[in-house]
């Protein structure tokens, strides 16, 4: 199957790859944009594709308005992604992007849509645990930027930057809210493999919240920290991108 020719305003997909044997669609968290993905290409095997998911209100989507619940979010993505469902296909989401690919995931269930060969789930504790933050999406101003330094999850760089923080707040609140308003609606697991990935300093999401991702999988379950605080992603990155090829690879073999 040849790579996607073109790419639509949802999907940053800067390397088609005619030898693909599955296809990665990948999950930004809160105010982050396909950018975080932009060096996974080069990086993964050649048997992967890489399809980062751009959200409206960030990157060349930064004028529309973002979605503020999940519900409504996930199913405008589930009929923008059906039609490049035609290979295996896995999701990988980071804190909020992982709440979205496993609600994506069951709302191609619902639909009698294809599933995916596995998802990656990366800095979110699993959906049926009550969150331990008060929400924050709607506090003023003030409150709400030094609640995002406390939090530390949104980067360092993007805080200190006055012009770039008022200009992101509006789809930082907008993401709060996507989280803080999810109810997590009780469902049989997925038939899906889960993968679970954490950071061994990250102070919000603990060992035992990713663990009980666990649950939601009637298929097989991993859990792997790697050094780093919530941002394990980007300083973990060559251990992390070596493991998802390797579950990756694992995962389609069983497939096909």
């Amino acid at each position: 199957m040849a790579g996607l020719s073109v790419s639509t305003r949802w999907l940053a997909y800067p390397k088609p790859n005619p030898q693909a044997r599955v296809r990665l669609f990948c999950f930004p968290y809160g105010g982050g944009g396909a950018s975080i993905f932009h060096t996974w290409p080069e990086k993964l095997p050649t048997t992967v594709e890489v399809c980062a998911v751009v959200l409206p209100g960030r990157g060349n989507r930064l004028l529309e308005s973002p979605f503020t619940q999940l519900s409504p979010l996930v199913q405008t993505l589930t009929e923008v992604l059906l039609p490049h469902l035609t290979m295996p296909f896995a999701f990988f989401g980071h804190s909020m992007g992982a709440l979205i690919g496993f609600e994506l995931v069951r709302q191609l269930r619902r639909q009698h849509g294809p599933s995916p060969v596995h998802l990656f789930v990366s800095g979110r504790e699993a959906p049926q645990l009550p969150s331990p933050d008060p929400p924050i999406h709607a506090l003023p101003e003030p409150q709400f930027i030094a609640e995002l330094q406390r939090l530390n999850g949104t980067p360092k760089e993007v805080l200190e930057h006055p012009g770039l923080i008022q200009l992101l707040i509006p789809t930082l609140r907008a993401d709060f809210a996507v989280c803080e308003t999810y109810t997590y609606t009780s469902d049989a697991p997925i038939d899906c493999s889960i993968s679970a990935f954490g950071g061994l300093q990250d102070h919000e999401v603990s060992r035992e919240q990713l663990e009980a991702w666990r649950d939601q999988s009637r298929a097989s379950f991993s859990l792997c920290m790697f050094p780093g605080d919530h941002f394990f992603l980007d300083t973990a990155e060559p251990l992390l991108l070596k493991t998802i090829a390797r579950k990756l690879q694992q995962s389609v073999r069983m497939f096909v």
